[in-house]
């Protein structure tokens, strides 16, 4: 009778009885009602509502591999992406339809399942929200796809058909998750049913001699679950019986803050940029976090001056881990007894090996900056239909790339430098834009930055940041003397450009390339 996942916005809950009985139909539906194969590739297209961990279980628990699409995905990108895994169905929420629609011509698509947004509400709040949401807000705009069911109905006819309990092996696929990797375009991580239990256990290793599991173990589930951070989370919690609460829409950080104030939650993974507008919500200090247990930052480096006000406010510290796709996605954490934020990403997981190399695979000693290897059970079994790729992230003998440079330090911890391709080469000096971003949000007056390189023609290339402000008064010549208070010469930038808003990835990160791309 646990709770296992809360709607944020609505506060509907479902016990894990609950969530056993709808995936069982779920299963059932696609089994008995389509017909459809084991071992077949079912999309999911939605944010972070109740309907998808009902949907996720329901078709791993029937041997499907489940392939993960970004909800705000064009057209083009989603037939790209539902062309190269082979999906043969579909489910996905009414307000991207109109996406789907168009998205899913020329593919092996040929069962759509589409979901209202209330749809897991009791009756007649269902009604109404869809209601609301429809012909009020007016947010589903108008879209074509016959044949396609709805979730509803989807329930009721897996609720009367007959589901059979499959063999799952531990080398089965349980996800394609699609990531940009470590060599550009979008490719689909193979994640076996091994690799995903493998890093539920490693992490529960990890954090369960800090939890008090006589009491609910509540962690916020803020960013999307289509993201391998936010499913791997959540996956965690779910193995330790505990509550996850989905958070739709966390930019809306004011509306954000009301969730986190009305649950003592023990657990909030999220990334830098987020945790960075909490604590700039006046309302943020007022939550009870006596519960609070650890808060995690990833997908992009946890910068210091967020951390200290994060740790000044909540009391507990900001800890930083690791992780990639090609990982399920964790490799790395820091001890959860640690008092103040350090500045690494942690020790590696259980069961994990890592190794910091040269461009010619060879080991470095402890303190040099190389790319960082892992090996271990969680890591994937390669990319789907890229042989060539997957060669070109493993070594002979069996780590993979990361394309992550990294130092150790001699008790074992790893501090991430920069992501390779966002070095910046100037006048033959190696310039990792995390270290200026850090100085730069050092100074008061500045909210966001991002470092990227600029052609120079006498350096080769420059760096150049882009800054939104905090006060209104910061000028460029403010941050660059304060840059030189803290860089040394060739570090410094050379260009400042002030933005109202930097692009971000849904899931919070900077999209350092886009602004390289800038004109």
């Amino acid at each position: 009778e646990r709770r296992a996942f809360i709607s944020g916005s609505t506060g509907v809950a479902i016990s894990y009885r609950e969530l056993d009985r709808l995936t069982r139909q779920v299963a059932a539906y696609f089994q008995s009602v389509l017909s459809l194969p084991q071992g077949a590739r079912v999309a999911l297209m939605m944010p972070n509502l109740l309907q998808y961990p009902v949907c996720v279980f329901g078709l791993l628990r029937a041997g499907y591999v489940v392939v993960n699409v970004n909800p705000m995905y064009t057209p083009r990108e989603l037939e790209l992406q539902l062309k190269d895994s082979g999906a043969e169905a579909m489910i996905g929420v009414e307000l991207f339809a109109h996406v789907l629609a168009k998205g899913i011509a020329g593919t092996q698509v040929k069962h759509v399942v589409v979901t209202g947004v209330a749809d897991m509400m009791p009756w007649p709040k269902r009604m109404l929200g869809n209601f609301l949401v429809r012909k009020i807000r007016k947010s589903v705009p108008d879209y074509s796809l016959p044949g396609s069911v709805s979730y509803r109905d989807m329930l009721s006819r897996g609720a009367a058909a007959r589901f059979e309990r499959v063999q799952i092996k531990p080398q089965d696929l349980a996800f394609l998750q699609y990531t940009g990797g470590t060599t550009g375009r979008s490719k689909g991580a193979m994640l076996t049913h091994l690799n995903i239990l493998a890093n539920v256990k490693q992490g529960q290793a990890w954090s369960d001699p800090f939890l008090d599991k006589t009491k609910e173990l509540i962690s916020i589930t803020a960013i999307p679950l289509y993201h391998i951070f936010a499913l791997g989370s959540c996956l965690g919690f779910v193995g330790r019986g505990g509550t996850n609460v989905l958070v739709a829409d966390p930019r809306n950080i004011p509306a954000f803050v009301k969730v986190l104030s009305k649950y003592r939650f023990v657990s909030l993974p999220a990334v830098n940029t987020l945790f960075n507008g909490l604590v700039n919500d006046p309302n943020f200090a007022k939550i009870d976090f006596t519960r609070l247990r650890f808060a995690i930052g990833g997908g992009a480096a946890v910068q210091r001056p967020v951390a200290e006000r994060w740790q000044a406010i909540t009391m507990a510290p900001l800890l930083e881990g690791y992780g990639l796709t090609e990982c399920s996605p964790t490799v790395s954490v820091n001890p959860l007894d640690l008092t103040e934020f350090n500045g690494s990403i942690g020790l590696p997981l259980p069961s994990t090996e890592v190794s910091i190399r040269d461009a010619d695979g060879r080991e470095l000693p402890l303190g040099a900056a190389g790319e960082l290897c892992v090996k271990g059970p969680q890591v994937m079994k390669s990319y789907w239909n890229r042989p060539e790729e997957t060669a070109a992230v493993m070594t002979k003998d069996g780590f993979l790339r990361t394309g992550d440079v990294a130092v150790m330090d001699d008790k074992g911890f790893l501090k991430i430098v920069d992501r390779l391709k966002d070095m910046i080469l100037v006048s033959g000096f190696n310039v990792y834009p995390n270290e200026i971003e850090e100085v730069v949000m050092m100074h008061p007056g500045v909210l966001e930055v991002a470092a990227v390189s600029k052609p120079d023609p006498d350096s080769g290339e420059a760096v150049k940041i882009y800054v939104v402000k905090k006060t209104p008064d910061l000028t460029a010549d403010m941050l660059i003397r304060h840059c030189r208070e803290n860089l040394t010469a060739y570090k410094i930038p050379r260009q400042v450009e002030f933005l109202d808003d930097l692009p971000k990835s849904n899931v919070g990160k900077i999209l350092r390339r886009e602004l390289r791309e800038r004109r």
